[in-house]
Protein backbone atom coordinates (compact mmCIF):
# COMPACT_ATOMS: atom_id res chain seq x y z
CA UNK A 1 0.00 0.00 0.00
CA UNK A 2 1.47 3.30 -1.08
CA UNK A 3 1.34 6.44 1.06
CA UNK A 4 -0.44 9.66 0.13
CA UNK A 5 1.10 11.73 -2.67
CA UNK A 6 3.09 14.83 -1.70
CA UNK A 7 0.89 17.90 -2.28
CA UNK A 8 2.22 20.25 -4.98
CA UNK A 9 4.22 23.33 -4.01
CA UNK A 10 6.40 25.92 -5.74
CA UNK A 11 9.77 27.27 -4.59
CA UNK A 12 10.88 30.64 -5.94
CA UNK A 13 14.46 31.83 -5.51
CA UNK A 14 15.37 35.52 -5.66
CA UNK A 15 18.62 37.45 -5.45
CA UNK A 16 19.16 40.54 -3.24
CA UNK A 17 17.47 43.64 -4.64
CA UNK A 18 14.58 41.82 -6.32
CA UNK A 19 11.13 42.32 -4.77
CA UNK A 20 8.85 39.45 -5.90
CA UNK A 21 5.84 40.62 -3.85
CA UNK A 22 3.60 41.47 -6.82
CA UNK A 23 4.07 38.10 -8.54
CA UNK A 24 3.65 36.17 -5.29
CA UNK A 25 0.36 37.97 -4.62
CA UNK A 26 -0.99 37.05 -8.06
CA UNK A 27 0.12 33.44 -7.57
CA UNK A 28 -1.75 33.22 -4.24
CA UNK A 29 -4.88 34.65 -5.85
CA UNK A 30 -4.86 32.23 -8.79
CA UNK A 31 -3.46 29.11 -7.11
CA UNK A 32 -4.52 29.32 -3.47
CA UNK A 33 -4.16 25.57 -3.01
CA UNK A 34 -0.48 25.50 -4.03
CA UNK A 35 1.82 27.23 -1.54
CA UNK A 36 4.69 29.35 -2.89
CA UNK A 37 7.88 29.41 -0.81
CA UNK A 38 10.46 32.18 -1.25
CA UNK A 39 14.14 31.22 -1.17
CA UNK A 40 16.64 34.08 -0.80
CA UNK A 41 19.96 33.34 -2.51
CA UNK A 42 23.16 35.33 -3.18
CA UNK A 43 23.52 36.55 -6.76
CA UNK A 44 26.58 34.39 -7.39
CA UNK A 45 24.88 31.24 -6.07
CA UNK A 46 21.49 31.50 -7.80
CA UNK A 47 22.37 29.23 -10.73
CA UNK A 48 23.70 26.50 -8.43
CA UNK A 49 20.48 26.58 -6.38
CA UNK A 50 18.38 26.11 -9.51
CA UNK A 51 20.56 23.32 -10.84
CA UNK A 52 20.59 21.56 -7.48
CA UNK A 53 16.81 21.55 -7.16
CA UNK A 54 16.71 24.07 -4.34
CA UNK A 55 14.10 26.08 -6.25
CA UNK A 56 11.77 25.53 -9.20
CA UNK A 57 12.52 28.94 -10.71
CA UNK A 58 14.22 32.12 -9.63
CA UNK A 59 14.83 35.80 -10.25
CA UNK A 60 18.52 36.08 -11.11
CA UNK A 61 20.98 38.62 -12.44
CA UNK A 62 22.21 38.08 -15.97
CA UNK A 63 24.27 36.59 -17.44
CA UNK A 64 23.47 32.95 -16.72
CA UNK A 65 24.83 29.86 -18.46
CA UNK A 66 22.04 28.90 -20.87
CA UNK A 67 23.47 25.48 -21.55
CA UNK A 68 20.95 24.01 -19.12
CA UNK A 69 19.10 27.05 -17.77
CA UNK A 70 16.34 28.95 -19.53
CA UNK A 71 16.03 32.68 -18.88
CA UNK A 72 13.51 35.39 -19.71
CA UNK A 73 15.02 38.91 -19.36
CA UNK A 74 12.61 41.16 -17.47
CA UNK A 75 14.12 44.58 -16.88
CA UNK A 76 17.35 46.57 -16.66
CA UNK A 77 18.28 48.46 -13.52
CA UNK A 78 19.74 51.94 -13.23
CA UNK A 79 23.30 51.99 -11.89
CA UNK A 80 23.95 54.45 -9.06
CA UNK A 81 26.82 55.62 -6.89
CA UNK A 82 26.29 55.53 -3.11
CA UNK A 83 27.83 58.49 -1.24
CA UNK A 84 27.60 60.18 2.17
CA UNK A 85 24.92 62.87 2.26
CA UNK A 86 27.52 65.60 2.72
CA UNK A 87 29.60 64.50 -0.30
CA UNK A 88 29.92 66.81 -3.33
CA UNK A 89 28.22 64.21 -5.54
CA UNK A 90 25.05 64.60 -3.47
CA UNK A 91 24.69 68.16 -4.81
CA UNK A 92 24.13 67.07 -8.44
CA UNK A 93 21.39 65.06 -10.16
CA UNK A 94 23.67 62.68 -12.09
CA UNK A 95 27.36 61.90 -12.46
CA UNK A 96 29.51 60.01 -14.96
CA UNK A 97 32.24 57.46 -14.43
CA UNK A 98 34.82 60.12 -15.33
CA UNK A 99 33.60 62.27 -12.41
CA UNK A 100 34.78 59.54 -10.02
CA UNK A 101 38.32 59.33 -11.38
CA UNK A 102 39.89 60.81 -8.23
CA UNK A 103 37.55 59.05 -5.77
CA UNK A 104 38.19 55.78 -3.94
CA UNK A 105 35.51 53.41 -5.25
CA UNK A 106 34.86 50.19 -3.34
CA UNK A 107 34.56 46.99 -5.38
CA UNK A 108 33.05 44.20 -3.23
CA UNK A 109 33.67 40.55 -4.01
CA UNK A 110 29.96 39.98 -4.66
CA UNK A 111 29.74 42.86 -7.15
CA UNK A 112 26.95 42.20 -9.67
CA UNK A 113 28.18 44.52 -12.44
CA UNK A 114 30.41 43.32 -15.25
CA UNK A 115 33.37 45.70 -15.40
CA UNK A 116 36.16 45.95 -17.91
CA UNK A 117 37.68 48.31 -15.37
CA UNK A 118 35.84 49.74 -12.34
CA UNK A 119 35.81 53.55 -12.09
CA UNK A 120 37.79 55.53 -9.53
CA UNK A 121 40.78 54.54 -7.43
CA UNK A 122 40.94 50.97 -6.08
CA UNK A 123 41.26 50.05 -2.40
CA UNK A 124 44.03 47.86 -1.00
CA UNK A 125 41.48 45.23 0.03
CA UNK A 126 38.08 44.49 -1.47
CA UNK A 127 35.09 44.26 0.90
CA UNK A 128 33.57 40.78 1.14
CA UNK A 129 29.98 41.87 0.46
CA UNK A 130 27.99 44.82 -0.83
CA UNK A 131 26.51 45.25 2.64
CA UNK A 132 30.04 45.56 4.10
CA UNK A 133 30.91 48.11 1.42
CA UNK A 134 27.90 50.24 2.36
CA UNK A 135 29.17 50.36 5.94
CA UNK A 136 32.55 51.53 4.69
CA UNK A 137 30.92 54.29 2.65
CA UNK A 138 29.14 55.45 5.82
CA UNK A 139 32.54 55.46 7.57
CA UNK A 140 33.97 57.75 4.88
CA UNK A 141 36.32 55.16 3.37
CA UNK A 142 35.10 55.47 -0.21
CA UNK A 143 32.15 55.36 -2.61
CA UNK A 144 30.19 52.40 -3.99
CA UNK A 145 28.68 51.71 -7.41
CA UNK A 146 25.71 49.31 -7.41
CA UNK A 147 22.36 48.64 -9.10
CA UNK A 148 19.70 50.97 -7.68
CA UNK A 149 17.78 48.15 -6.02
CA UNK A 150 20.80 47.31 -3.87
CA UNK A 151 21.21 50.95 -2.87
CA UNK A 152 17.61 50.86 -1.70
CA UNK A 153 18.01 47.50 0.02
CA UNK A 154 20.98 48.68 2.13
CA UNK A 155 19.75 52.24 2.58
CA UNK A 156 21.03 54.28 5.51
CA UNK A 157 19.82 57.69 6.68
CA UNK A 158 23.33 59.13 6.44
CA UNK A 159 23.80 57.98 2.82
CA UNK A 160 22.26 58.85 -0.52
CA UNK A 161 22.81 57.84 -4.15
CA UNK A 162 22.83 59.38 -7.62
CA UNK A 163 22.44 57.86 -11.12
CA UNK A 164 25.76 57.04 -12.77
CA UNK A 165 26.24 57.13 -16.55
CA UNK A 166 28.80 55.45 -18.82
CA UNK A 167 28.90 52.28 -16.70
CA UNK A 168 27.51 48.72 -17.01
CA UNK A 169 23.91 48.01 -15.97
CA UNK A 170 22.44 44.94 -14.27
CA UNK A 171 19.62 42.95 -15.88
CA UNK A 172 17.10 40.85 -13.98
CA UNK A 173 15.68 37.66 -15.50
CA UNK A 174 13.40 34.79 -14.56
CA UNK A 175 15.38 31.54 -14.87
CA UNK A 176 14.72 27.82 -14.36
CA UNK A 177 16.28 24.46 -15.35
CA UNK A 178 15.30 23.83 -18.96
CA UNK A 179 14.67 20.12 -18.43
CA UNK A 180 12.33 20.90 -15.52
CA UNK A 181 9.85 23.16 -17.27
CA UNK A 182 6.87 21.87 -15.30
CA UNK A 183 3.26 23.02 -15.49
CA UNK A 184 3.80 25.09 -12.35
CA UNK A 185 6.83 26.76 -13.90
CA UNK A 186 4.70 27.56 -16.96
CA UNK A 187 2.04 29.02 -14.65
CA UNK A 188 4.58 31.32 -13.04
CA UNK A 189 6.00 32.34 -16.42
CA UNK A 190 2.49 33.35 -17.43
CA UNK A 191 2.09 35.45 -14.28
CA UNK A 192 5.40 37.23 -14.83
CA UNK A 193 4.54 37.88 -18.47
CA UNK A 194 1.17 39.33 -17.53
CA UNK A 195 -0.94 36.51 -18.91
CA UNK A 196 -4.54 36.85 -17.78
CA UNK A 197 -6.29 34.29 -15.63
CA UNK A 198 -8.53 33.21 -18.55
CA UNK A 199 -5.72 32.65 -21.04
CA UNK A 200 -4.56 29.08 -21.56
CA UNK A 201 -1.02 28.11 -22.50
CA UNK A 202 -1.00 26.45 -25.90
CA UNK A 203 -4.72 26.91 -26.56
CA UNK A 204 -5.45 26.75 -30.28
CA UNK A 205 -7.31 29.77 -31.64
CA UNK A 206 -11.01 29.27 -32.30
CA UNK A 207 -11.49 28.79 -36.05
CA UNK A 208 -13.78 31.34 -37.73
CA UNK A 209 -17.32 30.10 -38.20
CA UNK A 210 -18.51 29.92 -41.84
CA UNK A 211 -21.13 32.47 -42.81
CA UNK A 212 -24.66 31.16 -43.35
CA UNK A 213 -25.40 30.74 -47.03
CA UNK A 214 -28.43 32.31 -48.61
CA UNK A 215 -30.97 29.76 -49.90
CA UNK A 216 -30.54 28.97 -53.57
CA UNK A 217 -33.24 28.52 -56.17
CA UNK A 218 -33.59 25.43 -58.20
CA UNK A 219 -31.26 25.76 -61.10
CA UNK A 220 -28.78 27.87 -59.14
CA UNK A 221 -28.63 31.47 -58.08
CA UNK A 222 -30.24 33.36 -55.26
CA UNK A 223 -34.00 33.98 -55.32
CA UNK A 224 -34.95 37.19 -57.05
CA UNK A 225 -37.19 39.81 -55.61
CA UNK A 226 -40.37 40.36 -57.65
CA UNK A 227 -40.28 43.45 -59.83
CA UNK A 228 -42.42 46.36 -58.84
CA UNK A 229 -45.99 46.01 -60.08
CA UNK A 230 -45.66 42.34 -61.02
CA UNK A 231 -48.30 39.98 -59.61
CA UNK A 232 -47.16 37.99 -56.60
CA UNK A 233 -50.42 36.42 -55.49
CA UNK A 234 -51.31 39.49 -53.49
CA UNK A 235 -52.71 42.77 -54.64
CA UNK A 236 -50.00 45.32 -53.91
CA UNK A 237 -52.70 47.98 -53.50
CA UNK A 238 -54.61 45.92 -50.95
CA UNK A 239 -57.65 45.62 -53.27
CA UNK A 240 -59.55 42.40 -53.85
CA UNK A 241 -59.09 42.45 -57.60
CA UNK A 242 -56.48 43.69 -60.05
CA UNK A 243 -56.54 45.41 -63.44
CA UNK A 244 -58.29 48.58 -64.75
CA UNK A 245 -62.02 49.03 -64.07
CA UNK A 246 -64.35 49.81 -67.01
CA UNK A 247 -67.93 51.16 -67.32
CA UNK A 248 -70.77 48.61 -67.05
CA UNK A 249 -72.40 47.63 -70.36
CA UNK A 250 -76.04 48.44 -71.06
CA UNK A 251 -78.31 45.50 -71.66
Amino acid sequence: MTGPETPPSFRLAYVPGVTPTKWVRIWNERLPGIPLTLVGVPAAGAAAVLRGGGADAGFVRLPVDRTDLSAIPLYTETTVVVVPKDHLVAAVDEVSAADLADEIVLHPLDDTLEWDRPPGLPTLERPATTEDAVELVAAGVGLLVVPQSLARLYHRKDLTYRPLSEVPESRIALSWPEEKTTDLVEEFIGIVRGRTVNSTRGRAPTPPQPKAKRPERKGGGAPRKPAAGRATGKNPRGASGGGKRGKPRRP
